[in-house]
């Protein structure tokens, strides 16, 4: 099981293999916010690594970054999966901005991801 290190949490969150980090993060109590359901297209859901960072993203990952010029500043935990030890913080959460979460994001990445090197 991967483990997801996250500054403040007690304990490391232990990730199932091939689990949306978004799902993880959530489930692990950091209150991750993903405002659009987890289907890149808000940023809400980004975050910044300290250890691990998955070197391949999706298309849409890579075009809502660049939109928002967030290219290599920050990373959609809706747009990866967990498969190896990531150390991480969440950049927005309910706690930080008072928001709602959002729709709750799908088992699988959405869009259909199109993979490629970051």
């Amino acid at each position: 099981m991967p483990t997801l290190t996250v500054p403040g949490l007690a304990a490391p969150i232990l990730a199932h293999e091939g689990e949306r980090l978004v799902l993880a993060l959530e489930r692990g109590g950091t209150g991750i916010l993903h405002r659009c359901g987890g289907v890149a297209r808000c940023t809400t859901c980004r975050v910044s690594f300290t250890a691990g960072e998955p070197k391949a993203m999706t298309q849409a990952e890579h075009d809502k970054l660049a939109e928002k010029n967030l290219l290599g500043e920050a990373r959609l935990s809706c747009q990866m999966l967990c498969d190896h030890d990531m150390t991480l913080t969440p950049l927005q959460t309910t706690e930080s901005t008072g928001l709602e979460a959002g729709k709750a994001p799908a088992d699988q990445i959405e869009p259909e991801p199109v993979w490629m090197l970051g």
